[in-house]
């Protein structure tokens, strides 16, 4: 089976968030169980020198871009075995920053429409093509439009991920012939609410549509979490489904990693100790061993709970004898409460501000408990992390959290939880923490659990091969 995934960022050549770890990481796990996965994205400026020195130019063509052409270079670079082909044109990429681009609409369509007329020229015939999130949307709807009955292409199966359905890729109706060109006979494809919305048209197009868990499946149906496209999805749940994300258990192995001040296993975590100690010592905490440290590693923006954390922090720090760490950036409400907080409680809690990958896995690795209260998270990678790492979780049960954070309480789970988005709710959470924080019998046995849980990419790739699978008996069929 062959599968092309269609991406507009990926690790290791160029990320802003999840969706790169996760186009840097599922076409290696596919590729290990003998699916011939390749991917394409962008030739960005911001792509390293270094691994622009390693890639081979395969080829040039025209690709329509609306009523006129641009030129489209084919370069081609491999990482972790598997083939990326990169997609040049300075006139779009050549620029600082993958997004924000007052023309992003012209310049993902052309990615778009790039990415399926190159097949032919680099002699890959994909028994799947797989796209993400708004950038590559118009995949599945310009195959849909152009190219499902031309001989060549007939029988390719379209599927579409959604990571974060907030993001919908919408503009102004003027755009469609002039700039994406698509026929005013289409424009019900995408017309949705007014304007046109990519990601709408990429749900109607692709034969599959799936996003990043199981629970986020089912809250996008629910108009609190859809952003106004539960509608089209409750109409097409026959083709909706969420397989959870993965992590790169080998990148983010506490035996292996580099970052961190000691390594340690789940058998022998004496390293852990070591390493809250000597972030205890960088950043100023009072060097308690046995006070539990709760650690935040996040975007400091709404969503994330932080409104939460605001209301209760103080009560928390004043009740309990615990010490608080939180790395992030974001809207500088949060980033000033955090500010004043680390004024009030000195030796107590510390906030590091900005994107610091050494330090997030030093405070992974020397947390005891790990705090994520979203109000929604489509799969979330931190609660995953922090398992590997032997810092329990505290989550909201939404999205990923929910299907990857078993509450404890029983006896069983991997962390604690808590449903309704309320302050009171989070601090019994934490709370119920703190108080199995101080059973030490009964910690270790939950951090040990916590860190031999698998959420290794292949049990993902297995759920996207069936996904294939059954989109390649319906041709049969």
């Amino acid at each position: 089976m062959k599968v092309l995934y269609c991406t507009s960022e990926a690790r290791p050549f160029a990320a802003t968030g999840g969706l790169a770890d996760v186009a840097g990481s599922l076409p290696q796990a596919l590729r290990l169980r003998l699916i011939g996965c390749r991917v394409v994205m962008p030739l960005y400026e911001d792509i390293p020198q270094e691994l622009r020195d390693n890639m081979k130019f395969i080829t040039s063509l025209s690709v329509p871009v609306a009523w006129r052409r641009q030129y489209c270079g084919v370069f081609e670079a491999k990482a972790g075995g598997v083939i990326y082909y990169l997609i040049d044109n300075q006139y779009y990429f050549k620029r600082h920053g993958l997004y924000g681009h007052y023309d992003d609409a012209e310049r993902f369509a052309f990615l778009s429409r790039a990415a399926l007329e190159m097949l032919p020229y680099i002699d890959f015939r994909p028994d799947v093509i797989h796209s993400n999130d708004w950038q590559t949307a118009l995949v599945p709807i310009y195959f849909s439009i152009f190219y499902a009955n031309n001989d060549w292409y007939k029988g390719i199966k379209t599927v579409q991920t959604i990571h974060n359905i907030q993001y919908q890729g919408k503009y102004g109706k003027e755009l469609v012939e002039d700039v994406l060109g698509i026929p005013q006979s289409e424009l019900s494809v995408l017309e949705y609410d007014g304007c046109i919305n990519l990601l709408k048209g990429a749900i109607e197009c692709a034969n599959r549509v799936t996003t990043v868990s199981p629970t986020y499946a089912k809250e996008i149906l629910d108009p609190w979490f859809s952003h106004d496209l539960d509608g089209i999805l409750r109409e097409r749940t026959w083709k909706l489904s969420g397989i959870l994300n993965g992590i790169d258990v080998v990148d983010y192995d506490p035996a292996n990693d580099t970052d961190l001040y000691a390594p340690f296993t789940a058998e022998d975590r004496s390293g852990k100790a070591v390493n809250k100690m000597e972030l205890q010592k960088r950043l100023s905490l009072n060097e308690e061993p046995d006070t539990p440290l709760i650690g935040m590693v996040t975007r400091m923006v709404p969503h994330k709970g932080l409104d939460l954390v605001k209301d209760v922090l103080d009560q928390l720090m004043t009740e309990n004898n615990m010490q608080f760490v939180v790395l992030g950036s974001g809207d500088w409400e949060y980033e000033n409460f955090f500010k004043e907080m680390q004024s009030k409680y000195p030796g107590r809690l510390c906030a590091c501000f900005g994107f610091v990958p050494e330090l997030s896995r030093k405070i992974y690795a020397a947390s005891d408990i790990f705090l994520m209260p979203s109000k929604s998270e489509p799969c979330g990678l931190a609660q995953m992390i922090a398992l590997r790492y032997g810092a329990i979780p505290v989550v909201r049960e939404t999205g990923g959290l929910k299907d990857s954070i078993q509450d404890s309480g029983d006896g069983q789970g991997n962390g604690f939880t808590f449903h309704n988005y309320d302050p009171g709710d989070m601090v019994y959470a934490v709370s119920r923490a703190l108080e199995g924080y101080q059973n030490r019998e009964g910690w270790d046995i939950l951090v040990e659990r916590a860190m031999k849980c698998d959420f290794s990419w292949g049990r993902s790739a297995n759920e996207y091969i069936r996904l294939y699978r059954e989109l390649m008996k319906e041709n049969k069929s």
